[in-house]
This record gives C-alpha cells, structure tokens and sequence, in this order.
C-alpha cells in the first residue's frame, strides 16, 4: 500500500570549488561567494533524486526543498521544481549571516518544524565546507532518527523506511521509523535531468522579493500564477531564538585564512636511461622529496 509522503530535501547553494582562486575568501575567513560561479552542491541533488524517486513509488506525494542564503540562493529551488520537486522553501533574512553549521541546523530545524515532514533527504555533506555536519544536527535538534550515507532507499512504507548504507568497506541494509532524516552518499544514483514542460512551468518561479525587484512590468504576476510562487521565510515566520542565529549562534570561529595557490612549474622530460634516473633520484634527494 503506498501512503502520500511530504519530503523535504535540505539542499545548498555552494560555490563551485573546482575553480578556487586568490579571491576565494574574505578577510573575515568567510567564503568570498561573489568571486566563484554558484551551483547546486552535488551531493544535494543525489539526494533530490531519492526524494523523487519516493514520490514515484508513493503517487501524491510532496517533495519540498529547502535551502538557506541569499536571494539568489532560489535558483537551486528553480531547479528542483525542474527536475519534478513541487515547491519549495528559502530561508533568507540578514540574521542568518555568518552562520557556522551549529546556526545553520537550527535555522533548517525550526523550518522543518514548520513543515512538518515524513522524511528529510541532505547531501552527506557540501563541498565549501565537507563537515557533513548539519544533517546530523538538524536530525538531534529535532529528536528523530538518523541514517546517514545512505546510498538507496530501498522501500518506505506507513512507520518505517528501509535503507541502503555505502559504508567503506561495503555496505549494509537498515531500517528506521518514520519520521527521521536520511543523509545521502556520492555513490546514490545521480539525479535525473531537468523536464521540458517543468521547465516551461516553472521557469518564472520566484520570490516575493523577486518579484518585487523585477518590478510591475514583468512578465508574469505571483498573484496571477499562485504556483510560480516560491515561499520565502524569515526568522520572524520560523521562531526561535536570535542569538542562536548567524553569528551569534556561531562558535566556531575562524582564526587565519591563507590562501595556496598552485602555480605551474617547469617541467623536465627524461627519458629511460640510468643517466637520467640516477640524476632524477640525486635531484630529489637533493632537495629532500624523498629521502
């Protein structure tokens, strides 16, 4: 028997740190996002796709995204609601600025709170930060169970779901009550690509403060068109306390930064004669590589 699911998948706009430059923080030791292109963090969209793939098995269901950042952080929603999501959520206020993983959980916690879902979907981790932290945090902030590096979710049903674990050596099969949050590995299968006729849907999705920006001449009204409508959330909606948001709520504290910057050397091209081995191996212990 299929039951109708509400999911939420707690994704994150990270910055693309396949191209990190001298620029990429800032004196703060924050990261520097407006020197590197935003993307969807990978291991997010791993966990988009189980969430849809729950949605197939479970007709009516809902899955939800939710991601906190700045205004232009809406553009992972977009994408979601591409791929088949079917709404989803922005946390954006001033007050979550700075947040270290310990702020981010809780903000991510009191809007789930809100939402109230079956089951929460999370990358393992992000690539800006590879703490793989919030997700666990977000689940003991909430009191439910966890499973993490879960690599296929293999059945759910109406009190538990049944979970496919990549752990290092190999892997195991374990289950859980529901409702409880399911972070997902790399090795899950990718997420399926966008949709023609989603895209043509929701390609004018946005914010209030979207729409607002983009002034009274644009294309298309949010109150004409209530679904193009991305739910936008502030401290105010969510609750909580201020001083555990941002900054405030943040104890880890960044010290120094230093940038390291490879720079392309010389190179020498030898070639397979003893001669040119034995004065390979007499450089580098010359110069202490090996030795």
């Amino acid at each position: 028997m299929t039951k109708k699911l509400k999911i939420v998948v707690l994704a994150k706009q990270v910055p693309d740190t396949r191209n990190v430059g001298k620029n990429a923080m800032t004196p703060e030791g924050t990261v520097n996002r407006a020197a590197l292109p935003a993307i969807f963090n990978p291991e997010d969209m791993n966990a988009l796709e189980q969430a849809l793939y729950i949605k197939d098995q479970n007709p009516g269901s809902e899955v939800l995204l939710l991601t906190m950042g700045p205004f232009r952080a809406a553009d992972i929603i977009r994408e979601g609601l591409f791929r088949g999501a079917d709404g989803g959520v922005l946390l954006t206020d001033r007050k979550f600025a700075g947040a270290d993983t310990l702020a981010t959980s809780y903000a991510l916690s009191q809007a789930v709170k809100k939402i109230n879902p079956d089951i929460i979907l999370a990358g393992r981790q992000a690539i800006d930060g590879d703490t793989a932290q919030v997700g666990p945090q977000v689940a003991e902030k909430l009191g439910i169970p966890q499973v993490t590096y879960a690599e296929e979710i293999q059945e759910i049903s109406d009190s538990k779901v049944v979970i496919k674990r990549r752990l290092e050596r190999g892997v195991e099969v374990v289950s859980c009550t529901l409702p409880c949050l399911v972070t997902v590995h790399a090795t899950a299968a990718p997420c399926r690509p966008r949709h023609a006729k989603q895209v043509m849907k929701y390609k004018y999705a946005r914010t209030v403060t979207e729409d607002t920006a983009e002034g009274a001449d644009y294309l298309l009204s949010l109150a004409d068109y209530p679904y193009l409508k991305i739910t936008e959330w502030g401290t105010a909606d969510v609750g909580g306390e201020d001083s555990s948001y941002g900054m405030a709520g943040s104890p880890t504290k960044v010290k120094k930064v230093e940038n390291i910057v490879f720079q392309a050397k010389e190179a020498k091209k030898l070639t397979a004669s003893a001669e040119d081995i034995d004065s390979l191996i007499s450089e580098l212990l010359a110069n202490h590589t090996i030795g």
